[in-house]
């Protein structure tokens, strides 16, 4: 559901950006403001690598797309409702924030002008709304491998129809008139709840998976305490960076060539999954990826191999742990010094 620049007005963009900077801003008060009353402030030191990790996993994880039977169309995981269960809701969004941008510079995978509105449909709708609405309180009462599973797909699922609903009134207060609201929205929400059923079961077996190995961290999240100090995660780090190499390395060599049910949706549309809008806002975003992206659309500059995937998911999993967990021990000396003094 990565947004193109296309799909937007340069007031709607700079609108959005604005939204999720503010949203980005407040998660790092919020994780860097001091203890609260419950111990910890949205991270504690044994979630900071895991920051980067599970960051690295779902950037791993959204390269591969999974075909939705009888549509002609494909979904990938969002991973917001995933990094707040294990992360808490203000350190996914700056995880997910993370790999977004390290997917739009990088690898021209979603337009710089779209961030703000890809973090916002991506990250705000499932970390900061799905998650504490449906996820927390159905876990919290009862911590187990079916609450969890019944609490992952419902989340995903309604917090991947919010975010999709906002794609189409993005596209509409941008005034895209080759998108008209009612065939779009009719196309792009019942896509998207089967992309969401997909997401949800992974989700669900992902942190069954986490569960089994230390129900302890989804606990932390839910209760917003730190992981006790004699429960250790460095199994569940081990395993999920083999894992984010698997996926990343190998797995993505797999993935559906179907179109995702953001560019489905606009060939039911318009006829087309690629609009084109011109600008000096447009053309600055453009020429500012063009520098940036080193391995535009997950490959080789000039060359097709399919090796080029393998090496692009490796080489972005290692950048989202190096950026992810960079930010997550900033967060965490910003807060360590009005202690020290």
């Amino acid at each position: 559901m990565h947004m193109a620049d296309a799909l937007l007005s340069p007031a709607v963009g700079g609108t959005m950006w604005a939204a999720s900077a503010a949203a980005l801003g407040l998660a790092v008060t919020k994780i860097a403001g001091g203890k609260t009353e419950n111990g910890i402030a949205g991270i504690d030191e044994k979630k900071i690598p895991l920051m980067g990790i599970m960051g690295a996993f779902v950037f791993a994880g959204q390269m591969i797309n999974f075909t939705i039977p009888g549509t002609g169309s494909s979904g990938h995981i969002g991973g917001g409702i995933l990094l707040a269960a294990l992360l808490g809701p203000w350190p996914a969004l700056i995880t997910i924030a993370s790999v977004l941008l390290i997917q739009c510079l990088f690898f021209a995978d979603g337009g710089l002008l779209a961030w703000g509105c890809n973090v916002f449909n991506m990250g705000i709708c499932s970390a900061l709304l799905a998650y504490p609405l449906i996820f927390k309180p159905l876990v919290k009462k009862n911590l187990n491998a079916k609450t969890i599973t019944l609490a992952s797909i419902l989340s995903v699922v309604i917090g991947l129809q919010i975010g999709a609903f906002f794609v189409v009134l993005e596209t509409l207060f941008s005034g895209i008139t080759e998108l008209p609201f009612g065939v779009f929205v009719l196309l792009m929400q019942p896509i998207h709840l089967a992309i969401g059923l997909g997401e949800g079961i992974v989700s669900a077996a992902v942190l069954c998976f986490v569960y089994r190995m230390g129900p302890e961290i989804i606990d932390s999240a839910v209760t917003e305490q730190a992981v006790p100090s004699a429960v250790s995660t460095k199994k569940v780090l081990v395993t999920f960076t083999i894992l984010t190499v698997v996926v990343a390395g190998l797995l993505s060599l797999f993935a559906s060539s179907y179109p995702d049910g953001l560019e489905w949706s606009m060939e039911g549309t318009a006829g087309t999954a690629e609009l084109e809008r011109e600008g000096p806002v447009y053309e600055t975003a453009n020429k500012i990826v063009e520098k940036t992206a080193f391995m535009p659309d997950y490959g080789f500059k000039e060359s097709e191999s399919a090796a080029g995937t393998s090496v692009a998911g490796i080489t972005g999993s290692l950048i989202t742990v190096i950026l992810a967990g960079g930010i997550a021990l900033l967060v965490r000396r910003l807060r360590k010094k009005p202690a020290a003094a």
